[in-house]
């Protein structure tokens, strides 16, 4: 077995280690589910047609946002980060492996194992007090998918902002842009197809909207046939992109570590 399979399989480990810590995560999360439920209520009250959303859609996306937060990291960066500021990212560029692949190993196996602790609870919670739509098989399967791909955007956007710290030093002001940009453009806040005109269209085409507002659409059945296949493919392309540009920072710090005599 290659080393990358074995990364994931001790970052998984490491992040199912303490499963009461998950549980106590997940029970926080379910909370706040109950209340963006209920706000989500009174907003369709008003408007019980908004965005193509019923009110059962809305509740449902309340309860789906919550238990997506921590397998698509919405807040938090990856421990790269610390490593960059402390110099002991020079041994990992040493290394014969590749460093975005092992970082992207190691965030997948964490985005499997924050589903299985947290992503259950909430879910469940809006079922036995709400009325909840439950999908079939078949969107189960294109929903674990969507998930799947919204996990590598979440990654691509987080190993982003930490190579920045080759150049910034300092990635605090980073990660504060990225956190309002991810809770206002994946859907966490509101759904994206509540946004109005212009602000919805280019919500809805940012790669935040591959982390939950495609996922959630997915569970939801808004996309079937072709427009299913549409909304995969974005998250898939915006997977790449930012997979490449990661790449292309990547060949950009090592050649910035070896120019500052690291």
């Amino acid at each position: 077995m290659g080393v990358f399979p074995w990364v994931a399989w001790f970052a998984f480990r490491r992040h199912t280690a303490y499963p009461l810590s998950g549980i106590a995560e997940a029970l926080t999360n379910t909370a706040f589910g109950f209340i963006r439920a209920y706000i989500l209520i009174a907003l369709w009250h008003e408007r019980p047609s908004l965005g193509g959303y019923d009110v059962t859609d809305a509740v449902t996306f309340a309860f789906l946002t919550q238990a997506l937060v921590g397998p698509v990291q919405l807040w938090g960066g990856l421990e790269l980060t610390e490593r960059i500021r402390s110099g002991d990212v020079a041994i990992d560029l040493h290394r014969p492996a590749d460093l975005q692949a092992w970082w992207l190993a190691d965030d997948l196996a964490r985005g499997l194992a924050t589903l299985l602790l947290r992503g259950g609870p909430p879910l469940i919670a809006g079922v036995l007090v709400f009325q909840i739509r439950i999908p079939g098989p078949g969107t189960l399967a294109a929903f674990a998918l969507a998930v799947m791909l919204g996990v590598l955007v979440g990654f691509g956007i987080r190993y982003a902002v930490a190579l920045g710290t080759f150049w910034l030093h300092d990635d605090r002001g980073l990660q504060a842009i990225s956190l309002i940009l991810a809770m206002f453009f994946s859907g966490l806040l509101l759904p994206l197809v509540a946004f109005p005109g212009r602000l919805g269209t280019l919500a809805q085409a940012l790669p935040w909207a591959a982390l939950i507002q495609v996922p959630a659409d997915v569970f939801l059945g808004k996309h079937t046939g072709a427009e299913l296949v549409r909304a995969l493919a974005f998250q898939a392309l915006w997977a790449v992109v930012l997979l490449a540009a990661g790449r292309a920072m990547t060949l950009a710090a090592r050649r910035r570590l070896v120019i500052d005599g690291g």
